[in-house]
C-alpha cells in the first residue's frame, strides 16, 4: 500500500524543484530570496521566521516547502521542511 499511497511523510519527496520548474506531486520548492523579501521582509531567514511568519508562504497539497535558515550573523546553519504530504 505504501509504494501506491506514500508514507504521507518527508519520504514521498523525490526531488527538489527550482524556482523556475514546475511543482509537481513528490516534490519541494525552496523558498527563494525574492519571495522571501517581498513576502517577510528579509532574505536571511532565521528559526524566528519558522512559527511567527511562515504561514504567509504559497503552500499545496503533496508539494513541500523548504528553507535555509541562518544564525544571527547571516550564516547558513540548517534546512527547514514542511508542507502537506497525503489527506
Amino acid at each position: 500500500m505504501v509504494q501506491e499511497a506514500g508514507t504521507h511523510s518527508i519520504l514521498d519527496i523525490f526531488r527538489v524543484v527550482g524556482p523556475d520548474d514546475a511543482s509537481d506531486y513528490n516534490t519541494v520548492r525552496p523558498v527563494t530570496a525574492e519571495e522571501a523579501r517581498k513576502l517577510l521582509g528579509t532574505d536571511k531567514l532565521t528559526h524566528a521566521h519558522v512559527f511567527k511568519d511562515f504561514e504567509c508562504l504559497p503552500r499545496s497539497r503533496w508539494i513541500g516547502r523548504c528553507a535555509v535558515l541562518h544564525d544571527d550573523e547571516g550564516n547558513p546553519q540548517e534546512i527547514h521542511f514542511w508542507g502537506h504530504s497525503g489527506d
